[in-house]
């Protein structure tokens, strides 16, 4: 089980942190101040850091340079670091970088997305429905593959906001329904079912959602349910 050692001041940000990358697996502690992180980072203990740049007493880029003048390997992710990420982010796009730091020498990371006649091409962001191809905003596209991640599991509108607006958008906000709406009027009405009191769901159909690479090779793959 992988550790994550989450490097942030804000205590909202640490806690949207903890609940989705807990819910994925891993393991995490929190360090509120860039003193208590670079210590924590120094012992071994962590496989991947989040580090933000704004910490009080040591900043990121403080934490970043004693690590690397110590010759610590512990990856990074953050501005200046092995990876960067700007705020706001999107839950599942951190998890994908999580996932891609972690594993840099195994399997690659899916590339195309599919469900029935309905697919996703994560490194050109194109969508097709039935082999023709659809024209997704940003957000359209980050909702489409929040779906195809999780096919036939039924996902709360504030699962959804979570991962596709991010940590810092008003949770009264109609924003999914809107978004859902647009999303049905391009993919076909009948992909996404509204499960009354629940939330969402991205019908399952007879092809499963998986990878160019995973499809050549036979591999399978048992997406873990999002946080609740």
């Amino acid at each position: 089980m992988s550790r994550i050692l989450i490097a942030e001041d804000e205590p909202n940000i640490v806690r949207f942190l903890v609940k989705g990358l807990q819910a994925q697996g891993y393991t995490t502690a929190a360090a509120a101040d860039g003193e208590a992180a670079l210590h924590l980072a120094k012992t071994g203990e962590f496989d991947l850091m989040l580090l933000d740049l704004g910490l009080p007493r040591l900043d990121g880029l403080g934490v970043l340079a004693e690590l690397r003048r110590s010759q610590v390997p512990l990856p990074v992710i953050d501005g200046g670091a092995d990876d960067y990420m700007s705020k706001p982010f999107r839950l599942a796009e951190l998890l994908a970088r999580v996932r891609a730091r972690l594993r840099p020498d195994h399997a690659r990371e899916e590339f195309v997305l599919r469900n029935g006649g309905l697919s996703l091409d994560l490194r050109t962001r194109q969508a097709q429905v039935a082999g023709r191809t659809i024209d997704l905003s940003a957000r359209e596209f980050a909702l489409a593959e929040v779906f195809l991640r999780h096919p036939g599991q039924v996902l709360s509108r504030e699962q959804l906001l979570s991962h596709v607006w991010g940590y810092d958008y008003y949770p009264g906000s109609n924003v999914v329904e809107v978004y859902v709406r647009y999303l049905r009027n391009k993919i076909g009405p009948d992909r996404i079912a509204t499960i009354r009191g629940a939330g969402y769901r991205l019908n399952r159909e007879h092809s499963r959602a998986a990878s160019t690479d995973a499809a050549s090779t036979g591999a399978r793959r048992h997406p873990a349910p999002l946080p609740a």
